[in-house]
């Protein structure tokens, strides 16, 4: 769980408890006024656990301040704007997240992207996409729509041939290296990147493994405009649209562009790749 998620959970456990105690009840009474178990008051209050909007609305009436509902609720709902577990995103699949995807990219004008390990999904082939849905359903166990997630990931990228939008990818030399999928599929992923190098909405940058890093790429994340950074851990997906962290991964930006190479010298890479996949 990232530390910005907890931080808020425990902020908004606090206010709990500020009105529990203003209202003159312990735990034990609030527990039994909303006929609750001790301890979920207890792990609600410390942070420990997240409550629905429901049970804000029961703590809102319990404690005599119905009219602070709408206040708690929105506090809620500003808490899971920032932290979606896969397990609810993927509760029906992969492609709504991905038709998502297709709506955060239309209203974006400049979207830069770093990748560590893995394509970023602008730029994957239908192969190296599917593989990427087949594993990530089968880890988390999400229904199987890899068929229909592919084709709404492939949808999405008709976004990189529209004039007016720019596209700015990074990518840590071991994702080309990464073998994540079959040599074949692979190779055709390494070529795909290639044919996107000299189009005028796309720059791809490539940080080589012997560069000197003012700053490691310890995670991949994507920023949209400057308006919110979206980052994927292997338990869920950050949304952070404050203006501190938005100017905190701009630098990180920043940092890693200075370590990365373009055009003839990124394409060197790629190429180095490829020939490893054969003999490989």
């Amino acid at each position: 769980m990232s530390t910005d998620y907890q931080r808020a959970r425990t902020v908004l456990g606090a206010r709990l408890r500020e009105l529990r105690t203003e209202a003159g009840f312990d735990g034990k009474g609030v527990a039994e006024l909303l006929g609750w178990q001790r301890s979920k008051v207890s792990r609600l209050e410390n942070g420990k656990q997240t409550p629905s909007a429901a049970d804000l609305v029961a703590w809102a009436e319990a404690v005599g301040q119905p009219g602070l509902a709408d206040e708690l609720t929105a506090q809620l709902k500003g808490l899971e704007t920032r932290y979606r577990s896969w397990r609810r995103q993927l509760g029906s699949g992969h492609r709504p997240r991905q038709e998502l995807g297709i709506l955060e990219t239309q209203v974006t004008r400049v979207t830069r992207a770093m990748e560590v390990v893995r394509i970023p999904g602008l730029l994957q082939t239908a192969g190296y996409a599917h593989n990427v849905f087949s594993v990530a359903a089968e880890f988390r166990q999400s229904p199987k729509d890899t068929e229909e997630a592919v084709r709404a990931r492939l949808r999405r990228q008709q976004a990189l041939y529209e004039p007016g939008r720019t596209f700015h990818f990074l990518l840590w030399e071991g994702a080309l290296h990464a073998r994540t999928c079959s040599p074949e599929v692979m190779a055709s992923q390494l070529d795909r990147l290639m044919s996107v190098i000299g189009l005028d909405t796309v720059t791809l940058g490539v940080i080589p493994t012997t560069a000197t890093l003012k700053r490691a790429p310890s995670h991949g994340f994507w920023i949209y405009d400057r308006r919110v950074v979206v980052v994927e851990t292997i338990g869920a997906e950050l949304w952070l649209d404050d203006t501190e962290t938005i100017r905190v991964y701009e630098k990180a930006w920043d940092w890693l562009m200075e370590s990365a190479v373009h055009g003839a010298q990124a394409q060197r890479l790629i190429t180095r790749a490829r020939s490893m996949l054969a003999s490989g």
